[in-house]
């Protein structure tokens, strides 16, 4: 007779289960202990997305707000005032955050059928530059369609997302990005101060 047989361990194995099975005694450590980190994990992931969700909204209000300001403005714009707009930015998102903002004024040529740049102010640090007419020229499918000598404001804002909690070898910042697009609504133009615009 072999010293494992099959049927023996069979009925030995069933015996132990079902003994397994009724067994009420235990402690909650293991479980514990497996399930605590799964739960904190999902937690703090929860309150992060929150964030996140709260942290991009804001600033797309802000751009709006920005963008909003600039449509309705019946005057030349200066630096004193893309630096009253950029404080009105940071005001609405209110978390002391680094924001960067641009604001830019496009123009579309048809005779050409390309866009320009007829100024563009960057405020705050981080990736974006000047716009430039190079960047914009041939945007079409980016840019709204535009009668000849038809001026776009263009608002961008760019903010990055640290969050409250690390998790050890994941990347966790976020990169909120923002872009309004508006015409002018009382004038013909926005002027920079000190410009020719014709």
């Amino acid at each position: 007779m072999s010293l494992f047989d099959p049927s023996k361990i069979k009925g030995q194995l069933a015996r132990f289960l079902s003994k397994f099975r009724k067994e009420k005694d235990g402690v909650m450590t293991i479980e514990m202990v497996i399930t605590l980190p799964l739960l904190f994990w999902m937690i703090t992931t929860s309150f992060e997305l929150f964030e996140v969700h709260q942290y991009k909204s804001v600033r797309i209000k802000g751009t709006y707000t920005v963008a909003d300001m600039l449509s309705r403005e019946m005057q030349t714009v200066n630096d004193t005032y893309m630096d009253s707009a950029k404080m009105i930015f940071d005001a609405q998102a209110n978390d002391g955050g680094e924001n960067q903002l641009r604001m830019s004024v496009v123009v579309y040529s048809a005779g050409t059928e390309t866009y320009w740049v007829r100024w563009s102010e960057v405020r705050g640090n981080g990736p974006m530059s000047d716009l430039t007419t190079a960047e914009v020229a041939q945007a079409h499918a980016e840019l709204p369609v535009l009668q000849g000598g038809e001026e776009l404001i263009i608002v961008e804002s760019v903010s990055t997302y640290q969050p409250t909690f690390i998790y050890p070898g994941l990347n966790n910042s976020y990169t909120a990005r923002a872009k309004v697009f508006t015409g002018i609504r009382f004038a013909s133009q926005l002027c920079w101060e000190g410009s020719y615009c014709g």
